[in-house]
């Protein structure tokens, strides 16, 4: 509950007493930021979520290839996303996947997705397929 949030950022007993009664004090900075129509997120020009490509058949038992065709900034992220199309295998069409863009990825880069694909810069393996010691992201 409410009180509960207020204990933990360090009111001292009395005060604490006081503002479950509602007596006195007033809310601290940290708490009135919480929820606000001024204090929020600036989420307008946010490109979206970044998400890899869903396990299916082809990844389990191969891999796919993609193309990154884009290096975008996300406002409200620190790293840079890429905008990766890969081919559909079982509609004809293409989809879009956007990933966090690693060190050493530029665009027109092949990345390739699934237990088979070599280990590289840019590539999406399982876990169980890289050797210890590998240097990931995600």
């Amino acid at each position: 509950s409410r009180s509960h949030h207020r204990a933990r950022l360090g009111f001292t007993p009395a005060a604490r007493a006081a503002v479950q009664c509602g007596a006195m004090g007033r809310v601290i900075r940290g708490s009135r930021k919480g929820k606000s129509l001024i204090f929020s997120a600036k989420t307008r020009l946010r490109k979206g979520a970044v998400k890899l490509r869903a396990v299916d058949y082809a990844e389990r038992h191969g891999f796919m290839k993609g193309l990154v065709k884009n290096i975008i900034h996300d406002p409200g992220r620190g790293a840079p996303m890429c905008e990766v199309v890969f081919h559909d295998p079982y509609r004809y069409k293409l989809t879009k996947e956007k990933w966090v863009a690693v060190e050493g990825l530029h665009t027109g880069q092949f990345v390739y997705c699934g237990s088979k694909a070599q280990l590289s810069v840019g590539n999406c393996l399982p876990l169980g397929k890289m050797p210890e010691g590998t240097v990931m992201s995600m």
